[in-house]
């Protein structure tokens, strides 16, 4: 019976969707701004066939074919400090999965100023490929953690590859599965 927000639908967040569907997860909500491109298919839950289509609407099909009944609202916006406090008042755990820092900054620095009681799970440092056990879920504060291994951001020649991403996306819908079986 439980929603849990997922905001960013790339690489992490449209597997973190899935997973979560596939798990029995109630409901979903749904967050991104963006469309579907040939960039995205090399680690996104995404198909050929959703080339063009906004993340949110081409993943929303996806978890009706996977799990009709897992309840889906979407919303095709990008998130910002004025909009947090009404996107996220229906939802029990928000999963942050932003491709850029400043974004992931804006949200893990203002969300607890509204939900001081609900669970944040964010993630850091994915990128390239190698030791998939330095992936680790942390528990930073009070219904704050991070997964991720804190140090290997995107840059040239250690691009966001298919396997670390999933990974982490696996990380953070474990704990959204734990939290919520508590």
């Amino acid at each position: 019976a439980a929603k849990v927000a997922v905001c960013g639908l790339g690489g992490l967040g449209s597997h973190i969707a899935i997973m979560l569907a596939r798990s029995g997860l109630g409901g979903l909500k749904l967050i991104d701004f963006d469309v579907v491109e040939p960039s995205n298919l090399n680690r996104q839950a995404y198909r050929v066939s959703d080339l063009g289509k906004f993340k949110t609407e081409a993943l929303k099909e996806q978890i009706a074919e996977i799990n009709p009944y897992t309840q889906v609202e979407i919303h095709t916006l990008k998130i910002d400090e004025n909009n947090l406090k009404e996107l996220f008042k229906d939802t029990n755990i928000v999963c942050e999965a932003f491709d850029r820092a400043e974004a992931k900054a804006m949200i893990a620095q203002n969300f607890h100023r509204y939900f001081a009681n609900q669970v944040l799970i964010c993630a850091s440092g994915l990128a390239g490929y190698g030791d998939s056990n330095a992936i680790q879920t942390r528990k930073i504060a009070k219904n704050f953690y991070v997964c991720g291994d804190l140090v290997n951001g995107a840059k040239v020649g250690n691009g966001l590859m298919a396997p670390r991403v999933n990974i982490c996306a696996a990380h953070q819908a474990n704990l959204v599965l734990e939290l919520l079986a508590k």
